[in-house]
């Protein structure tokens, strides 16, 4: 299977083009979606494209808060053995916001034999994407990532990036532009920042919060690169932000009275001439793609800890908030999980809705592909769509309701195990139940504030 690896070429290219570049970070996202690594030499890099780079195979067992999660099997059970990591292929370019001349570039793991570590959320993607290559299938993707603009007080308070008065910043206040013109500055950092790495954003709209904000990403016939792209792109908003001192959020529900922050994933599949398989006169679009939306509305449920992976993400699913709270499916509508989008016929494909912006962006989409890829093997019928409000509607299958329910449903899962592979399912798992035990027991201010003397 190609996992689009870079050559000793691309990075003599690259150095003959910025002889300035003394360093470059060198990433790799892992299980939580948390990029992690270090920082090498120029004069390092050679070593790394010619023979990989030798790193703790544990850096793929650590939770959210880079603590080791020895139920794993990545830590002690190995003596914390190294893997090898190679470099991934359009991923080696300037970081414009530092201010030494510095690169970065994306490693995916592999073992000492030079087969994919399971573990590497990134080779799930490929897996999904070469097994519908198999079956003569081209998906296309896209991510769309919400995310909020905060500046910290200085009494730690957190508030909406942004000019004029208190109550001005407090105010939804939708597609303002006023909110774009406020923050100029940083955003033109960021289209700046994305050219100088290739990244395709586009258009820039401000969300339904104060703050919150969403810029698009095209589309790709790779969705490896595409993937890619948005694991660079989160990056490359959070640095900008800083630049600014300001911080780039990308948690489900950074407010408890605000909108949650969401992942949407755009799908399609080409032909191996490049047409789009989806593409119909009808709204709803062919065949194909409704048989793909059933394969996501039947999975949905127990794929939900992959679309919802922390304790945050629940208190995203609040109904009439523009986040999908049921496994439902509609034209043109934003109260559902499942969007065909308005548009000609040649652009017809499926808006997945359900993920927040703090998800892995490699485990959910292959989880999407892989449950496109079984609705279209077994026909499934997504069912009617919803029309009006999907909210007010019930729908089956009935989503989990909280984060344990969540991971019980997905070990129980079996689609998980193909989508993903068993051992990543079982790594994946085996942190996220080990955060949600330790997130569960910690005693917070709401203690306090409800029981302390009350109880």
């Amino acid at each position: 299977m190609n996992a689009g690896l870079a050559t000793v070429d691309d990075l003599d290219a690259f150095l003959g083009r910025h002889p300035d570049i003394g360093a470059a970070q060198i990433l790799i996202t892992d299980p939580s979606g948390v990029l992690r690594g270090k920082s090498v030499r120029r004069d390092e890099l050679a070593a790394i494209y010619r023979e990989g780079r030798q790193v703790a195979g544990s850096i793929l067992g650590l939770d959210v808060t880079g603590e080791d999660v020895d139920a794993t099997g990545l830590v002690w059970d190995t003596g914390d053995a190294d893997l090898v990591c190679r470099p991934l292929a359009g991923t080696l370019v300037r970081v414009p916001w530092l201010a030494a001349p510095t690169a970065q570039l994306l490693l995916t793991m592999f073992t000492q034999h030079a087969a994919p570590a399971p573990a590497d959320p990134r080779h799930a993607l490929v897996r999904a994407v070469h097994a519908l290559r198999s079956a003569t299938y081209t998906p296309v993707v896209a991510c769309e990532i919400e995310f909020y603009l905060l500046r910290e007080g200085s009494n730690g308070q957190l508030a909406p990036a942004g000019g004029g008065r208190q109550s001005e910043r407090d105010k939804i206040d939708a597609y303002s532009l006023q909110r774009l013109d406020d923050l100029a500055a940083v955003f033109d950092d960021i289209y700046r920042a994305a050219e100088v790495q290739g990244l395709p954003a586009g258009t820039l709209m401000s969300e339904y919060a104060p703050g919150q904000f969403e810029i698009t990403l095209q589309h790709r016939a790779d969705a490896l690169r595409a993937v890619d792209e948005a694991i660079m792109w989160k990056r490359l908003v959070r640095g900008v932000a800083a630049q600014h001192g300001l911080i780039a959020c990308f948690m489900a529900k950074p407010f408890t009275q605000r909108a949650g922050s969401g992942l949407h994933v755009h799908v399609s599949l080409n032909d191996s001439d490049g047409r789009n398989l989806f593409a119909s006169a009808e709204p709803a679009g062919s065949q194909l793609l409704r048989n793909a939306i059933g394969g996501l509305r039947a999975t949905m449920a127990e794929s939900l800890a992959v679309f919802a992976p922390n304790a945050n993400s629940y208190r995203r699913f609040v109904s009439e908030s523009y986040a999908p709270i049921a496994a439902s499916w509609g034209i043109n509508n934003r109260s559902v999980s499942l969007r065909v989008p308005a548009g000609p016929p040649a652009s017809r494909h499926l808006e997945h809705r359900i993920a927040g912006a703090d998800a892995n962006l490699y485990l959910t989409v292959a989880t999407v592909l892989g449950a496109v890829r079984e609705g279209i093997a077994s026909q499934l019928d997504p069912g009617p769509p919803v029309e009006g409000n999907g909210y007010r509607q019930v729908t089956e299958p009935r989503l989990p309701a909280t984060w344990r329910e969540a991971l019980d449903r997905a070990r129980a899962s079996e689609f998980l195990g193909r989508a993903l592979g068993q051992d990543c399912l079982k790594v994946f798992l085996a942190i996220k139940d080990t955060e949600c035990t330790r997130f569960s027991a910690t005693v917070t201010e709401l203690d306090y504030a409800w029981y302390l003397r009350t109880t």
